[in-house]
């Protein structure tokens, strides 16, 4: 009996241990995490910059299996004149794509793009 409970306890560690895949498919927690290859600095929206205006835009996206950026969307922002500027850079980076099980896979996550005059 104790050695079945052992074996019991054992397989019950082992599943816990296991990711489960989403049922969209797209992780929030992996092994390895995306990491940029190429990125595109955000167009300053001329008015904004004209009139001093610096802000944050949030963007969540997807990450596919080949690095790509799948359906961009604005979660925050300080002035909604930067969100089309983020979107259309975003839109046009690439990364190394996460990793689970040393498998890419499809990956949720937000970034902050900073609109910072100094950067100009």
């Amino acid at each position: 009996m104790l050695l079945r409970l052992s074996y019991l306890l054992l397989f019950l560690g082992l599943i816990s241990g296991l990711r489960a895949q989403p049922a969209d498919g797209v992780y929030t927690h992996v092994d390895v995490k995306p990491s940029p290859i190429r990125t595109l600095r955000p167009e300053y929206p001329f008015e904004l910059k004209r009139d001093g205006v610096e802000g944050i835009v949030a963007v969540t996206f997807v990450i596919d299996e080949h690095g790509n950026v799948v359906d961009p969307e604005v979660k925050k922002s300080t002035n909604s004149g930067f969100n089309e500027s983020a979107i259309k850079a975003i839109s046009q980076w690439k990364f190394r794509p996460a990793q689970v099980g040393g498998k890419p896979v499809k990956c949720r996550v937000t970034i902050p793009i900073r609109f910072n005059l100094d950067d100009e």
